[in-house]
């Protein structure tokens, strides 16, 4: 049992969290091992994202004067909250997690101030990231313009191989 001493900066501790994560992730977590859950935070520790098994009795307190209060409803059960600034990461990981471990719920989350649904974090966990987005953007320019440069090549090499009309009409010396 925690203390009231504990409880407060428990509270204070997971309010804060709430409040400057970028993207929240709500999970139930029942039946996952110890070695399971410590994969998965390895997996979400390598991408700069907390994942803390919570206390939903007082997770809901610390939610109360947060920006993340309209997810209180979801905290019951065994809940574990993923904490970091890229949603589409967390949920990625989260959903390839829970796709090989039938145990581990995505239950909701939040993106930025946006409460998202179970629908909403599996619908974020098929967006491309900021740098597979950019990496589309650069290999569609790069193709427009190879495109570009190989047609005016053609186009030059077509116009140089013909007999210019100058050469037929000349006389023979």
């Amino acid at each position: 049992m925690m203390n009231k001493e504990q409880k407060k900066n428990y509270i204070s501790e997971m309010a804060n969290q709430f409040e400057k994560s970028k993207a929240v992730m709500v999970t139930h977590y029942q039946g996952l091992t110890m070695t399971q859950l410590d994969e998965l935070r390895s997996k979400m520790r390598d991408h700069g994202i907390i994942f803390k098994i919570t206390k939903n009795r007082i997770t809901k307190l610390a939610l109360e004067k947060t920006k993340c209060k309209d997810l209180s409803k979801l905290f019951n059960g065994p809940t574990a909250v993923a904490f970091g600034e890229d949603a589409i990461m967390s949920a990625r990981i989260l959903s390839k997690f829970a796709k090989d471990n039938d145990n581990l719920k995505l239950i909701g989350g939040m993106m930025e101030n946006e409460v998202l649904d179970q629908a909403g974090v599996m619908n974020v966990a098929n967006l491309p990231t900021l740098d597979e987005a950019r990496a589309n953007i650069v290999g569609i320019l790069n193709a427009s313009a190879s495109k570009l440069v190989s047609i005016l090549l053609a186009r030059s090499e077509k116009m140089s191989s013909l007999p210019s009309e100058n050469s037929e009409t000349q006389p023979k010396e």
